[in-house]
């Protein structure tokens, strides 16, 4: 497990997180979620689902037992929450995060390799990043379904490295949720935290490499950094 936030003395690649982070997805999961669960009777709140974002559903499962009672049945509604997010994608769209384009066309450019390591699966997401034109773009696509333990666990992390034929302390991992963070901190990549729908918290804090506004701003804050 890392036990350092520094940048990598020699950055060979960027691995991205996708929910929340290339795709403004995160706030139709969150408000699925809670609507999902409201439809079986019960009373999940916004927080709750802002705990789960990227966490693997055995993890998540027994969090939201604990919660919301015994008789939570996570997989009945996580399979609801599938289809309302469905809804809701049909209706918006998929929006691409500002900044995301530019940023992979700028490590393309500069020779950097790039990875997406997502909780989502292998299927969606790829149909997902085709559809906002960053796919061509990216070396790898890594989902949790393909490692043993997602996130928070480093797993994902580690086999995105391992597909890439890097070191993880030669990565920089790009994140938007507190359990995305632990992950590849625990893999042993730098990170940067770019977020979405909540702020580091003091937990996390500590074990950034980096924090940014947008997509668009880690170029200069990897050329700072030393790239």
């Amino acid at each position: 497990m890392q036990t350092s936030n520094a940048f990598p003395h020699s950055l060979r690649a960027v691995i991205f997180d996708m929910d929340g982070l290339l795709i403004d997805t995160e706030k139709h999961l969150v408000r699925c979620w809670c609507q999902a669960a409201q439809e079986m009777g019960f009373d999940m709140q916004r927080r709750h689902a802002l705990h789960i974002r990227s966490l693997a559903g055995k993890y998540a499962a027994p969090y939201l037992k604990s919660e919301l009672g015994e008789d939570f049945d996570y997989f009945r509604v996580r399979e609801r929450r599938k289809e309302l997010v469905a809804q809701a994608l049909a209706e918006y769209g998929l929006e691409r995060k500002k900044g995301a384009l530019e940023l992979l066309k700028w490590l393309k450019e500069k020779g950097i390799r790039t990875a997406v390591a997502t909780a989502t699966d292998e299927e969606r997401a790829t149909r997902y990043l085709t559809e906002i034109g960053v796919l061509s773009y990216l070396d790898r696509v890594v989902c949790a379904t393909m490692v043993e333990n997602g996130k928070p666990m480093p797993d994902v992390y580690l086999y995105a490295c391992r597909q890439l034929g890097e070191r993880p302390q030669d990565c920089l991992a790009l994140e938007d949720s507190p359990n995305g963070v632990l992950s590849a901190w625990r893999a042993g990549c730098g990170v940067v935290m770019v977020p979405d729908l909540t702020q580091p918290d003091e937990e996390i804090r500590p074990i950034l490499t980096g924090l940014a506004p947008d997509l668009s701003a880690v170029i200069p804050l990897i050329e700072q950094m030393g790239q």
